[in-house]
């Protein structure tokens, strides 16, 4: 009998639990491992009981098949999705697009340039629900600012914006890309400001300047961060509730509502929360696959320049 098999036979069977409790406690021992507990067990709790509890909660309540049925016969919530397809798709792309051309503009050298960022920024900046419920009056058809200001200096006889479908979805749209556009334009500047110098001087080199310069040199260089923020930024806007709750309230006739505002509607107003839990969970099938690719986007590219 060799001496490792002496030893092997002579060392006493490690124990599951032991081996597991070992397994959890990594190299840290002692104080170390006391402390590590101290600061994780509550962030463990708090996504425990804020997170978990909810997600599985929701689920629970939408489990029964009955519901989607209600769900998908009811023409609001028919409408809803038209709204969604709509707010998501000009939304993402219009707000993503003048991000990029914006952000090329506030690569100028200068200090009006700067100034112009910090005025460019405030409507982010400002809190969401006094910047929408602003919105909200300004769009009034009888004393709202814009059309005061549309008959006091054209005699122009504004819309009612707000009571029409198409004016109050469209009215909406604007504003979610006034709030929202700041902060997309400084991701994408600051973008741009990590692309060294040194690939422009060689692009001009080779005579790829101005538009050229932007479609060979800026744009490549910034799509695998212009992908990660499109899907970002459609993950966002699937469960946005303010803009909408906030400038129309889903009217009028609850011909607004997106999927947020419609399951809230339908939790409180109708007094169906497992109603207005299945309407928002319809949006699943496409929010699940759209994290899973961001997140091995992440992965893969790193959303490296």
């Amino acid at each position: 009998m060799t001496a490792a098999s002496v030893v092997e036979v002579g060392r006493p069977a490690a124990r599951p639990g032991r081996s597991f409790w070992r397994y959890c406690r990594g190299n840290l021992k002692g104080s170390e491992f006391t402390w590590a507990l101290a600061f994780s067990v509550p962030y463990v709790a708090v996504f425990l009981a804020f997170v978990a509890y909810p997600v599985f909660y929701g689920l629970w309540m939408g489990r029964d098949p009955a519901l989607y049925s209600e769900v998908f016969s009811d023409v609001t919530y028919q409408d809803t999705v038209v709204n969604t397809l709509i707010f998501v798709a000009l939304g993402v792309n219009l707000k993503l697009f003048l991000a990029l051309l914006l952000s090329g503009l506030f690569m100028r050298p200068g200090w009006v340039t700067k100034a112009m960022l910090m005025l460019f920024v405030l409507p982010w900046a400002v809190p969401q629900l006094p910047a929408f419920i602003s919105l909200h009056w300004m769009l009034n058809g009888e004393w709202g600012l814009l059309n005061n200001a549309l008959w006091t200096l054209g005699g122009i006889e504004g819309p009612s914006w707000l009571n029409e479908r198409w004016t109050a979805l469209g009215s909406a749209i604007v504003a979610h890309l006034w709030k929202w556009t700041p902060f997309w334009t400084v991701i994408l500047l600051a973008g741009r400001m990590s692309i060294p110098q040194d690939i422009y001087d060689a692009a001009k080199v080779d005579g790829a300047t101005g538009l050229n310069s932007f479609l060979f040199v800026t744009f490549p260089l910034l799509a695998n961060l212009y992908l990660v923020l499109t899907l970002l930024a459609t993950i966002f806007l699937l469960g946005d509730f303010n803009t909408i709750y906030f400038v129309t309230g889903g009217g009028p006739n609850n011909e607004t509502h997106l999927l947020a505002t419609l399951g809230v509607r339908n939790a409180f107003d109708l007094a169906r929360p497992d109603l207005g839990v299945a309407a928002v969970m319809t949006a699943l099938p496409v929010l699940i696959p759209l994290v899973i690719i961001l997140m091995r986007k992440l992965k893969t590219a790193e959303v490296q320049l």
